[in-house]
């Protein structure tokens, strides 16, 4: 086997063994993998099961053109199989082909109503159509049905705050939080399920998870995320300072650093006039 092939199964060991870990949404996400774990021995698996492991390999490569090709291929033999339709459908919205990606979700969810990854992924086209109550509907739909609810909850609460509910949205990054603290650090490394990551005014969302980390007494994650939405010009920050939210992690010195330190866009303060 080429020395490539290796490389690439090593990266998506994840994914080929754990069927329902996430992926970027540039959509992104992440799938943890254990770096000492050895690649499959293809000798004992059937030309199925070969044919999506190479598929795999390709998505890890980041060719979703090749991947949604190679998919494809499978499911004329497997039509009806929910897991590979919904990789079909991520692979053709990694490559921006989102009537296709539509397509195949639709048909994952039609071959599998509680297709929970699916219909999560539907919710992340929907956002980026900014046609966020159809989102939130499907992310709701999906934490109703399935599993990965952290990513779910966390994809909810981007949604939210696309339409200013940021009490709700606050109350989906809470549990998100509560299933996974570490659900808004992931990174990109091969799965089915999308994480959604852009937002119209990341200041205010980043405010809010600042928030949330700081209910759970996270002092590192809320000054990183208090300064992020300082930087993106949120003018808000400094209710840091009095919001009982904050009462956990207001006195820690990371804390207290990013309220006090004036942002680079900020103008120069009056200085005082003689007569």
């Amino acid at each position: 086997m080429k020395r490539w092939v290796l490389l690439a199964l090593l990266s998506i060991l994840a994914a080929a063994t754990c069927r329902a870990q996430q992926v970027p949404n540039a959509p992104i996400g992440t799938t943890q993998g254990n770096s000492e774990q050895q690649p499959p021995n293809t000798s004992s698996m059937s030309p199925r099961e070969v044919a999506e492991m190479r598929a795999d390999i390709l998505m890890a490569r980041k060719d979703y053109g090749e991947a949604a090709k190679a998919y494809r291929d499978i499911l004329t033999g497997d039509p009806n199989n929910a897991a590979l339709l919904n990789k079909t459908g991520l692979a053709y919205q990694l490559v921006g082909d989102s009537e296709q990606a539509e397509r195949y979700y639709k048909k994952s969810i039609h071959a599998d109503k509680n297709s929970s990854n699916a219909i999560n992924n539907l919710g992340t086209l929907e956002y980026g159509q900014n046609r966020y109550g159809k989102a939130i509907k499907y992310f709701k739909r999906a934490i109703e049905v399935g599993d990965n609810l952290a990513t779910v909850y966390s994809n909810l609460g981007y949604a939210y705050c696309e339409v200013k509910a940021y009490p709700k949205a606050m109350e989906a990054f809470n549990k998100a939080l509560a299933l996974d603290p570490d659900v808004f650090e992931h990174k990109g490394s091969g799965g089915s399920l999308v994480q959604q990551r852009s937002a119209n005014d990341p200041g205010a969302l980043h405010f809010l998870v600042a928030k949330s980390y700081a209910k759970i007494g996270d002092a590192e994650h809320t000054a990183r995320y208090l300064k992020m939405a300082r930087d993106e010009g949120y003018k808000n920050v400094v209710s840091a300072q009095t919001d009982p939210e904050f009462a956990k992690v207001i006195k820690d010195p990371r804390v207290q650093e990013v309220l006090h330190v004036r942002p680079p866009y900020a103008p120069e303060p009056p200085k005082p006039v003689t007569n």
